[in-house]
């Protein structure tokens, strides 16, 4: 086989590998799945039906406060890495991993449809935009407030020899009042006592079942159009 070939094949490998890498990442999987998934208003929200609202996320609770922007919201994944070397080469560990959510409603133009992920078993598939992060390495001193989470997680922002660690840092959340879109099986559940704001008997909720689970999303890419900052 010819070096010409070889090469051709070669790039042709790492091309398809690549293709195959995004498409199958999370935050592609998420996108097509909503595309295949009308829009609907929550009044036409059928029982066991796969549905798709988009709305404000709307705490139910006292809402949760992410733990670097100090911002409430009902939803925070958030990963805090440091740099490891082996003298050749070096990659991204991560040290922490947090995510916490609550359940939580979504207000589709004055109707609500409530949301409740579940962690075990786990009932949802998730991709949050990374709207905040932090670094710190040799010439980069770390902020006050990144000490001290990094503090709050045990982690201590300099070597033995002083000099600052290579970490980094990344949340996002689902803060309330931010636009997003769910989906999932939707049911219709009677209510003991209306809430405050909704004075009505029944309230849509969407839910998992079998191999269906919730999409949850704040992605840009999947909102209706006027709904997109």
């Amino acid at each position: 086989m010819t070096t010409p070939i070889i090469v051709i094949l070669i790039v042709c490998a790492v091309a398809i590998i690549g293709f195959l890498i995004y498409y199958y990442n999370g935050k592609q999987v998420i996108i097509r799945t909503l595309s295949k998934i009308p829009q609907k208003p929550t009044s036409s929200l059928k029982t066991n039906e796969l549905s798709k609202v988009s709305g404000k996320a709307l705490h139910i609770e006292a809402p949760l406060i992410a733990p670097y922007s100090g911002r409430t919201c009902v939803f925070y994944q958030m990963k805090i890495q440091k740099k490891v070397s082996n003298g050749k080469s070096s990659h991204w560990k991560t040290i922490v991993s947090e995510e916490k959510f609550q359940a939580f409603f979504v207000d589709t133009h004055g109707d609500f449809v409530i949301i409740q992920p579940k962690g075990y078993p786990r009932n949802y598939i998730c991709h949050l935009v990374t709207d905040k992060s932090q670094s710190s390495g040799t010439f980069n001193d770390p902020t006050p407030r990144f000490v001290a989470l990094l503090k709050r997680y045990n982690i201590e922002p300099e070597t033995y020899f002083g000099f600052n660690k290579t970490l980094r840092y990344e949340e996002g959340i689902i803060e309330i009042g931010e636009r997003i879109t769910v989906a999932g099986i939707a049911k219709w559940k009677s209510l003991s006592e209306p809430f405050p704001e909704y004075p009505y008997s029944k309230i849509a909720t969407l839910e998992s079942e079998g191999k269906q689970k919730l999409i949850i999303t704040d992605l840009p890419a999947v909102l209706p159009n006027r709904n997109r900052r």
